[in-house]
């Protein structure tokens, strides 16, 4: 049974709600018509089954090794490149995101256990996740989080062309520990993580991987 999160429990109730009452009406209009009437309910079965994936919690159980920056989302990789940071670090760092596609679980996790030290939401575009640019012009938050040893890690939540909605329950000065939720972004997005130039990364362009799962990095 597909245990749904609480960011989606009101959409696919509404959802499904406007699909069972359109289902009931097209089956009195429909019933001596089953070639017509079995194709769109097959099709709304589809949609709920859809929204009930999109926002589904997956079941994970992990051991967590210490120095181990693990993915903070479900996806691809499609970048891991040395680049200029300039919000909060303004120096090089080693960049790697994760791409979301609608087919991913769309939670994002922390990647260790630590601290949050830096917190900015930004509004902005709502250009394709996949494109460079969206990590700065689109709408984003921005995280710093520092583990035990004092080592800072940048992460960014980034809204996609179908996304609309960044959910981040990350607040300057809170503590975690590896695994527990970070946030939600609903519909497609991307996550981009700045490590310090010469972390050890453990994948490679076009790897998937799975939050809370796959290793990313050795710090």
């Amino acid at each position: 049974m597909i245990k749904i999160h609480k960011e989606g429990l009101l959409i696919f109730a509404i959802i499904g709600s406007i699909l069972v009452f359109s289902a009931v009406i097209l089956s009195n209009f429909l019933s001596d018509n089953l070639l017509i009437l079995f194709p769109i309910l097959v099709l709304f079965a589809f949609l709920l089954i859809f929204v009930a994936r999109f926002f589904r919690v997956p079941s994970r159980n992990q051991i967590y090794e210490d120095g181990i920056f693990y993915s903070p989302a479900d996806g691809k990789i499609v970048v891991i490149e040395e680049t200029t940071e300039d919000e909060y670090f303004k120096d090089r760092r080693l960049q790697v995101s994760v791409f979301m596609s609608v087919w991913d679980v769309h939670i994002n996790f922390f990647p260790f256990s630590g601290k949050v030290k830096y917190f900015k939401y930004h509004p902005g575009k709502f250009l394709m996740a996949i494109h460079p640019k969206s990590s700065t012009l689109n709408e984003r938050t921005t995280i710093v989080i520092e583990n035990h040893k004092g080592i800072p890690v940048l992460l960014r939540q980034i809204a996609g062309a179908v996304a609309r909605r960044i959910i981040c329950y990350a607040k300057a000065g809170n503590s975690f520990e590896a695994g527990d939720e970070l946030g939600f972004i609903k519909f497609g997005s991307r996550a981009d993580i700045f490590f310090p130039v010469g972390t050890e990364i453990l994948v490679k362009s076009g790897d998937q991987v799975y939050g809370k799962k796959t290793p990313l990095a050795r710090l």
